[in-house]
């Protein structure tokens, strides 16, 4: 992938974020990414969880070495941008934050997010002037680096069991304004918590999570001022749960495979 074509996708992918509502899925392999992007969506999401589940391991336990190869090779398979769940930069200072991001922007990527998680039970969240810095640190290696990468501050309440709406919301305005581009709570779902996030920090875009069964469609989602839609690990989930099915009826000594795709119509999107 030469830089030209790595800043034409970055240039693309901070225009989706101007005005209206995209879809941005995320695929937990390099075949469902390629599947995606064949499909005709503009841009994909790299998933923690679901790439985790492909190496045998749970969301959280990869190595920075292992999320970076990831990502490149994600970069390299597709066409369109690609944004990256990068967890909580796999950095414990300062120092080693700068040379995640650092290494993560070479790797191509469009766009990527740093949570607020310490993967700790006792103190799930860390302090917000803490994740504010760490918000502030990459906003000023992008910028001092040249790289138009779009930079997402997430907070991750909802997610690790601290589901405070006020907290919520003072955590995204204090990652707004240490240069977050673009704002995330994972985890919220009705309607109330998402117009309340679209208005803490507006004008800046908010991306809303959707992994489960909604009635909410993309165009009310809309129409609630959000401006893109993930959905995270529920497509490895979905792909896993007919995995499970059929593995489950094998130990049973039936042979249920009414939900597999031709393997004509795999081998023609990877041809």
């Amino acid at each position: 992938m030469t830089r030209t074509n790595i800043l034409e996708k970055r240039q693309a992918f901070k225009a989706m974020h101007a005005d209206g509502c995209f879809l941005l899925p995320n695929p937990w392999d390099l075949g469902s990414a390629r599947f995606l992007a064949g499909m005709g969506f503009k841009a994909i999401a790299s998933s923690s969880a679901g790439y985790a589940w492909t190496k045998g391991r749970p969301d959280g336990q990869l190595s920075r070495e292992d999320v970076l190869n990831h990502l490149h090779q994600l970069v390299e398979v597709v066409d369109v941008p690609v944004n990256a769940d990068f967890e909580n930069g796999f950095a414990v200072d300062e120092d080693e934050l700068e040379e995640s991001i650092g290494l993560l922007l070479d790797t191509g990527v469009a766009g990527f997010s740093l949570e607020d998680s310490t993967g700790d039970a006792e103190e799930p969240l860390m302090p917000i002037e803490e994740a504010a810095r760490r918000i502030s640190i990459a906003r000023a290696l992008i910028d001092s680096t040249g790289h138009e990468v779009v930079l997402v501050g997430r907070a991750e309440n909802f997610f690790v069991g601290v589901p405070d709406l006020d907290d919520t919301l003072e955590r995204l305005k204090a990652y707004s304004e240490a240069g977050a581009d673009c704002l995330y709570a994972p985890g919220i779902r009705t309607e109330q918590e998402i117009r309340a996030v679209v208005q803490a920090v507006a004008p800046k875009p908010v991306n809303v999570l959707i992994g489960w069964d909604s009635d909410l469609t993309l165009q009310t989602l809309g129409n609630m001022g959000v401006r893109r839609v993930s959905v995270g690990g529920a497509l490895a989930r979905t792909a896993w749960g007919g995995f499970i099915q059929a593995a489950q009826g094998l130990t049973e000594g039936r042979f249920n495979f009414t939900n597999a795709a031709p393997a004509a119509e795999l081998n023609k999107r990877f041809s």
